[in-house]
């Protein structure tokens, strides 16, 4: 119980520091909006607006006028998506490094130094993989090495049958 009350006001107070601002407002605005815009509700408002567009062309006579209204929302729909994307992404993103670099630091043997690998150039991501590739096939090779290095038939077959599992 006293782990629950203490859980929860540092939940609380985390809360009240990130909702204050202007920050804290566009963050819970962009979670909200990009909740409400992911519905199907929202996709068969957009394609309710479109049917009611193309319904009125020949009220309009399909002019200029008609037509720069659906290119005109559709512009600034768009413009505005973006930014809720990108911040919306970014979010999810922190999160899941903030996540990944818990589980490294509590998981016994791993190499807590590539907590925040996020951060480095594309040339030591680049230098990482390549050392990842090579101990993926040093560990492919020394998985089937035993069976060339003349063993007994018997330790061939338990190794194969090891391999195989």
């Amino acid at each position: 119980m006293k782990t629950t009350l203490s859980h929860s006001k540092a939940q609380g107070a985390s809360q009240n520091s990130n909702c204050g601002g202007i920050r804290g407002t566009f963050r819970l605005c962009s979670q909200w909006l990009a909740l409400a815009v992911g519905s199907h509700w929202a996709f068969l408002l957009a394609a309710a607006s479109i049917v009611v567009w193309a319904l009125l062309g020949p009220v309009f006579h399909f002019s200029d006028t008609w037509q720069l209204v659906i290119n005109t929302a559709t512009t600034i729909v768009t413009f505005l998506m973006v930014f809720l994307i990108q911040n919306t992404q970014n979010r999810d993103t922190k999160a899941l490094h903030l996540k990944l670099d818990e589980l490294l630091r509590g998981v016994v043997g791993a190499r807590t130094s590539f907590v925040n690998l996020e951060n480095l150039s594309d040339e030591e991501l680049e230098k990482l993989q390549q050392e990842f590739e090579r101990v993926q096939s040093r560990a492919a090779k020394s998985r089937t090495a035993p069976l060339d290095r003349g063993s007994s038939p018997s330790q061939k077959k338990a190794l194969q049958e090891k391999a195989d599992v």
